[in-house]
């Protein structure tokens, strides 16, 4: 199945950037409602889990805070594939709005 990755470097402690990111997937819903559905997330640790459902596609992956940066990784269908950039774009834009 192909990938998508995503790292987006932050200058906050890694506990900050934890703390910011547990209200990632409420902020994803604000934004991109009409686009991504039926998003689930469980914590272990520093890293969130996470599922969702976009343009028909489930999508899903795993977001690490790292000391210096969040990494995020995921599977893609290969129907979803001509979306990876955006995916990619959404990702990485909403987890800098949260860390900045």
């Amino acid at each position: 199945m192909p990938q998508f990755a995503v790292s987006v470097p932050h200058h906050l402690s890694k506990e900050e950037a934890h703390e910011r990111l547990k209200s990632f997937s409420t902020k994803v819903k604000e934004h991109y409602a009409e686009m991504v559905k039926d998003i689930n997330q469980s914590w272990d640790g520093d890293t969130l889990n996470f599922g969702f459902k976009t343009l028909g596609a489930n999508i899903d992956g795993s977001l690490a805070v790292r000391e210096d940066a969040v990494d995020v990784t995921g599977n893609l269908p290969m129907t979803a594939m001509l979306f990876k950039g955006k995916i990619e774009s959404v990702l990485r834009d909403e987890i800098a709005r949260l860390l900045s």
